[in-house]
């Protein structure tokens, strides 16, 4: 079979790529092992957020006396209904990324891929069914799995990575969660909303270790007042399995203490993947565990791209969607813009949500910047007042000189919806007075970008 593009992978990267290239009249293929979608379909971003939203669920009724409901009795939680709703959904999505490929007269080849030449792509199906297929481009995009470290390697049972955390047959009492991005601090929500005991240990001095520092230090109050256990600056040293049980070892700047759990979760990264994908024997450069590209996503290699988390750059959905749509008009003989890496938005969906994009505080100080910061606090917000929600503010990093909106940094109730004005903000190189000047409407949280906004030029109405 002869093709003009053949993507490897079918996950936000793959799918949207190929997609786009047909859009393009391009004749595409898609080669996929497991399940469309990838894992952020099926094992990452949306069953995570389907739980989440099931814990959030259960929270409001929790507190339903504080809205003037009363009920009958207690609600129980029902872990196994909630798992059983987090498949079914990102069972359905994988349906819906079926169809739009079948729109899209993408033809859909299952089995592993690899390439033989850099126009030959090498699948081994169900089987043992082998077969080649050439194409004049290949995009790579095949994702990342859960990091292990020496010492905590996951056995799938009492030592998991996120995949099994999405899928526990029966809720645990009790959890440690080793990492606090944004899978560990997601789950450490998801399970402590739901009544596990949880215990997150991170190695660096603040959780959320990329967000801004005061963003990161209301996280860990936020989740310190739900009853969450939060160790900084802590690692643990060792987990042995006993019984039904781990003894999990956790050095803090107080000492080496132990603590028993039923489940150890790892949440410190992920590896790409880049096993049997042929690209040693072509001569693909590396760096590290990432495939080296140009702005147009080329590797060293003429014909062969590559897109998403075997690349550097952020792991996350929507910078690989946006990676297979340049890479492929470039290839169409389109124009299109590099991506922008200083600008995209980085949401965590935990309670509170936070969301940002562009330099922290740190980060502009230390690039030399003289800057404006403007803080609205949602304690200060009528929409986050009446929503009950009152933990969290909106932060804007301003460059004196210009007016250039260098960052934005939102932790609250509703920021990963409000995070996209501040991105076309950055995009539009929008200034501070004209985002005061910009009408938003009342009440809502993002009323409190425009504070923000106004608090650091000192014009600032409500606090």
């Amino acid at each position: 079979m002869k093709y003009d593009l053949v993507v490897i992978g079918s996950g936000p990267g793959g799918y949207v790529a190929a997609i786009r290239a047909s859009q393009l009249g391009m004749k595409t293929a898609i080669i996929e092992k497991a399940e469309l979608g990838g894992i952020c379909l099926n094992w990452g971003c949306i069953p995570a957020k389907s739980l989440l939203k099931s814990a959030q669920v259960y929270q409001y009724i929790k507190h339903s006396q504080d809205y003037g409901i009363y009920l009958a009795g207690p609600p129980k939680p029902d872990f196994s209904k909630m798992i059983e709703r987090s498949r079914k959904v990102a069972e359905n999505m994988s349906k819906g990324v079926q169809f739009l490929l079948k729109k899209n007269k993408i033809d859909l080849i299952t089995g592993h891929g690899s390439l033989a030449d850099p126009k030959t792509v090498e699948v081994k199906g169900k089987g043992g069914k082998e077969e080649k297929i050439t194409a004049d481009h290949i995009i790579l995009a095949t994702g990342a799995r859960s990091k292990e470290l020496p010492g905590l390697e996951q056995d799938g049972r009492k030592i998991i990575g996120y995949r099994e955390a999405l899928s526990l047959k029966k809720q645990p009492e009790s959890i440690v969660i080793v990492g606090s991005g944004a899978i560990g601090s997601e789950f450490a929500h998801f399970y402590n909303s739901i009544g596990t005991k949880v215990i997150l240990v991170e190695l660096l001095p603040n959780i959320v270790p990329l967000e801004d520092e005061e963003v990161s230090k209301q996280l860990e109050r936020s989740f310190k007042k739900a009853g969450t256990t939060v160790f900084t600056n802590s690692s643990v040293e060792s987990v042995t399995k006993s019984g039904n049980k781990c003894k999990v070892k956790i050095k803090t700047s107080k000492g080496i203490d132990t603590y028993e759990t039923d489940i150890v979760l790892s949440a410190v990264g992920i590896t790409s993947n880049l096993e049997n994908l042929g690209i040693e024997s072509l001569g693909v450069q590396l760096d590290k565990d990432k495939i080296k590209v140009d702005d147009f996503c080329r590797t060293s290699i003429k014909g062969i791209y590559a897109i998403g988390d075997i690349v550097h750059g952020p792991a996350l959905a929507h910078v690989a969607s946006a990676e297979g749509i340049v890479c492929v008009e470039k290839i169409a003989g389109k124009d299109p813009e590099p991506l922008d890496y200083n600008n995209i938005p980085a949401c965590t969906y935990t309670s509170p949500e936070i969301a940002s994009v562009g330099l922290t505080e740190k980060m502009a100080k230390e690039a030399g910047y003289d800057i404006r910061v403007g803080r609205f606090p949602y304690s200060a917000s009528g929409k986050a007042n009446a929503s009950g929600q009152k933990d969290g503010f909106v932060k804007l990093i301003f460059d004196s000189k210009y007016g250039e909106l260098l960052g934005g940094h939102l932790i609250g109730d509703n920021v990963t919806e409000m995070i996209a004005e501040i991105v076309v903000a950055r995009k539009l190189e929008t200034t501070g007075t004209e985002i005061i000047k910009s009408m938003h409407p009342h009440p809502t949280m993002s009323e409190a970008i425009m504070e923000a906004a106004a608090a650091a030029y000192n014009e600032v109405i409500h606090i």
